[in-house]
């Protein structure tokens, strides 16, 4: 042995040390938490956009009420009831919501240590532990009133399950993993594609621990059993049509989405995927079925998710939250079997996504609510063109006006009923709509219609956002050329929001009833 190899052990005998010391781990983790902190509370208070109008405006029904209403949304029911009991006892604010997802996301951070160390060794815990930091996935929809936290906060639950429970068939592990997979499934769709990347996984890589898997299997099953009717119901008649056919150039980066930049994700399959590979030519080992296993569930679940979203419209950057406890704990094995290479990878990932920019508002429909609402008298008439938006500026605007959208009046203005959708929007003439919702509108008295600014981008290119962009130009054509009405002012903002393939700038057109 050389020289500058007993010094590199040396070193890094005392540097375990050092890790082992008692106070060490709380220390580390606790600055970890604190620096994730800073850098995920800069746009607490950034204001809503569509889908978290939603979320605040489900949770304000009865918490019994909500497992049915979700029939009208297509989402499962476990983050909308603790966000309900959430606004109960903190309010529903901005800042109050977000606060929900960030709790998600701080938490994850040493779960993810615990669940790398467990399954490999202490650095890899650590370099888990820094991933979940300051991943700009995480940093992102830590401060959204959405699911994508929780799912993300179970996922890495699961992975510590699934490889404790049947990879190395500790039974005890089971129940753990049962729950997980079903609490994953009851707050997010695309659970149920990891599910089934689980199960062929293991029936490939592991088949000796298959009965371990049937066992959870069975156990998640039954726990999800009341919600399948629901689903179900929801697959014929909701879906998500403003979603576009993913490319192939999706599938292959894939993984991108919860491992965010071109830089940060080619240093993870570059050094961290060379250090995996050697890894792997080895004798069968714990190490190499934990990372094939991970690796399999996560390769078929992005498969049927790309292959079914051209049935059906699935496939968008956030659903990938539900994979991102193996996604992370592979990579951080990479780069923790790297070596010194695996160091200048982390530095560089770090670099990338500590300097990633965070959108301070993914649309403006809180400036364009306060442009309009002082001109406004209780009672009047606001109609949405993009239909889905009603939630978000009845939150902004209050209860104290009626609320419609091109299909017609909307009874209940906290949600929308994704129900069939299209074939209703599409039923629903321009001029008949209008004139039925003029009748409702005195002579002298204001309304508001409310418009997506439409630009040349392939948001408005899916079913959806291309009838919506359709409908609002005619209902623009139509409201210039009514001699019933007459343009007070417009109101909009100059900036742009962006949210993943979304511009979501919205405009405000305030019009008079003159005859």
């Amino acid at each position: 042995m050389t020289a500058a190899q007993v010094a590199a052990r040396a070193r890094s005998a005392r540097l375990d040390e050092l890790l082992e010391a008692r106070w060490a781990t709380p220390a580390l983790l606790t600055a970890l938490v604190g620096f994730s902190l800073l850098v995920r509370t800069r746009e607490l208070g950034a204001g809503f956009w569509i889908d978290e109008g939603i979320s605040v405006g489900i949770a304000h029904h009865h918490v019994t009420s909500i497992p049915h209403l979700l029939r009208q949304d297509g989402s499962p029911p476990l983050y909308y009831l603790l966000l309900a009991v959430w606004v109960r006892l903190f309010g529903d604010g901005v800042q109050a919501t977000h606060v929900l997802s960030l709790l998600c996301v701080l938490a994850a951070i040493p779960l993810s240590y615990a669940v790398a160390r467990r399954l490999f060794d202490r650095l890899t815990g650590w370099c888990c532990a820094t991933l979940v930091a300051f991943d700009p996935f995480l940093t992102y929809y830590g401060q959204e009133t959405r699911m994508y936290a929780l799912v993300a906060l179970l996922s890495l639950v699961a992975v510590l399950a699934y490889v404790e429970g049947v990879v190395r068939g500790r039974r005890r592990w089971l129940p753990l993993l049962s729950i997980s997979l079903a609490a994953m499934a009851y707050s997010h769709n695309w659970a149920l594609f990891f599910c089934v990347g689980l199960a062929a996984a293991t029936a490939i890589a592991a088949r000796d621990r298959f009965r371990e898997l049937l066992y959870a299997g069975v156990g998640a099953f039954v726990l999800y059993l009341p919600w399948v009717p629901t689903i179900l119901f929801q697959a014929r008649h909701t879906g998500a049509p403003w979603a576009t056919a993913p490319s192939v150039h999706d599938l292959i980066v894939a993984p991108g989405a919860v491992l965010p930049d071109d830089g940060a994700l080619t240093a993870f399959v570059l050094i961290g995927g060379a250090a995996l590979f050697k890894a792997l030519r080895g004798r069968e080992s714990d190490e190499r079925r934990t990372i094939v296993t991970l690796g399999l569930a996560c390769a078929v679940a992005i498969v049927i998710a790309w292959v079914l979203s051209f049935a059906t419209p699935e496939w968008t950057g956030r659903y990938f939250a539900a994979l991102l406890g193996p996604l992370v704990v592979i990579s951080a094995r990479g780069i923790a079997r790297a070596g010194w290479l695996g160091a200048a990878a982390m530095v560089v990932v770090l670099f990338f996504w500590i300097g990633s920019v965070q959108k301070d508002n993914k649309e403006n429909a809180k400036q364009i609510a306060a442009a309009v609402l002082p001109g406004m008298h209780p009672g009047e008439l606001v109609v949405s063109t993009q239909p889905e938006q009603v939630p978000v500026f009845r939150y902004y605007l209050g209860p104290g006006f009626r609320y419609a959208t091109t299909i017609g009046p909307v009874p209940d203005p906290q949600i929308f009923d994704w129900r069939d959708a299209v074939t209703r929007l599409r039923a629903a003439g321009p001029r008949p709509t209008l004139d039925a919702l003029l009748r409702t509108v005195k002579p002298g008295e204001q309304f508001v219609v409310v418009s997506p600014v439409f630009r040349s981008y392939q948001a408005w290119k899916a079913t959806w956002t291309k009838l919506v962009w359709q409908r609002s130009g005619s209902w623009r054509t139509l409201l210039a050329h009514d001699p019933r009405v007459r343009l007070v002012r417009h109101a909009w903002t100059n900036e742009v929001a962006v949210h993943e393939n979304y511009f979501k700038l919205m405009q405000a057109f305030v019009y008079e009833r003159v005859s």
